[in-house]
């Protein structure tokens, strides 16, 4: 098997931050979103006692970093990895039918993979014609097709600026229902060409490829990602034993927000800051490993500039919520 060309993002950070609660035999860590199994990998071999659960819904990187991660067995052919075709919001759920209870590590590298990117018929990318699909899980739900031919303009235009916080939202909206009406859209080439004509010169100028936001709209409405994320993160957090750890990967703003405002909300506190002790059970559930979001380094970004965009999050487990 050819060496994976995915490299993970801010790898070493996430091992630092997680490891502390993963020292025990038989310690367990959730890896929410497996990929290519880059991150995950890196754990079993720095933690030799770890048990992995891996979660992903794309069987494609599933098999991929099954691949990857095979001679992580004992000797006498126990799995010290488990894989799971699933959605990281359906975490509780796996764990239940596996017999866990609470688990000591959970990380999520969040948004659209290496594998997904790089596979252009995947349809993800702007910069190649591919089917225009956009299924993190290629085997259910509906595609970006669906949604570009099916919804309204004014559902389009919501779903583009909410998004993809695109200020031609309802411009680019308006010529793809002109458009779908002449001959549906089935390609990303004919759509980027079309996105690219809505935005005026000026701006294509600068920012990138002009297309760039409706492709991340498209890819997070058909893949429900937000909504994903807002169940999961609770859940997940709900899951972690007492002093577990959580490392949260995210690379665009609106997912941030909403890891930052969970994390931020389960671990402040209700005493009056006047109070001279902290009264019994009123101590947060949670406590911030990291201040504010951390950032890759330059030198990290400038070897793979995938990594410009992460904001890292991570907490520890204080107390059960009452």
């Amino acid at each position: 098997m050819s060496a994976p060309a995915h490299v993970p993002v801010l790898l070493e950070r996430c091992v630092t931050l997680l490891a502390p609660a993963l020292t025990a035999p038989g310690a367990v860590v959730v890896d929410c979103t497996l990929g290519m199994g880059g991150h995950a990998e890196a754990l079993l071999e720095a933690l030799p006692d770890v048990r992995l659960v891996g979660l992903d819904r794309d069987p494609e990187a599933l098999r991929r970093s099954g691949e990857r991660l095979a001679r992580f067995l004992t000797p006498g052919g126990s799995a010290r990895t488990t894989l799971v075709h699933a959605v990281y919001d359906e975490l509780p759920d796996v764990l239940a039918d596996l017999g866990i209870d609470c688990v000591q590590g959970i990380l999520f590298d969040l948004g659209v993979s290496s594998l997904q990117l790089d596979e252009a018929d995947r349809g993800f990318a702007y910069a190649q014609d591919a089917p225009l699909d956009m299924r993190m899980d290629p085997t259910r739900g509906a595609t970006a097709a669906d949604v570009v031919n099916g919804y309204d303009g004014k559902s389009l235009a919501r779903v583009l600026k909410t998004y993809g916080e695109e200020r031609f939202a309802s411009r680019i909206a308006d010529a793809i229902v002109r458009e779908r009406a002449r001959e549906p859209f089935t390609g990303t080439a004919r759509l980027a060409e079309l996105v690219r004509e809505s935005i005026p010169a000026a701006t294509r100028r600068t920012g990138g490829h002009p297309a760039k936001r409706t492709f991340q709209a498209l890819r997070i409405e058909v893949n429900d990602e937000l909504g994903v994320l807002r169940r999961a993160i609770p859940s997940a957090l709900d899951t972690l034993c007492t002093g577990g750890r959580m490392v949260v990967l995210s690379y665009q703003s609106l997912e941030d927000k909403i890891v930052k405002s969970l994390l931020v909300a389960r671990s402040a506190s209700t005493v009056p800051v006047d109070l001279p002790f902290v009264p019994e059970g009123a101590v947060p559930e949670l406590r911030l490993l990291v201040q504010g979001a951390q950032k890759a380094s330059a030198a990290e970004v400038e070897a793979n500039p995938r990594a410009a965009s992460v904001r890292l999050r991570a907490c520890e487990k204080v107390r059960v919520a009452a």
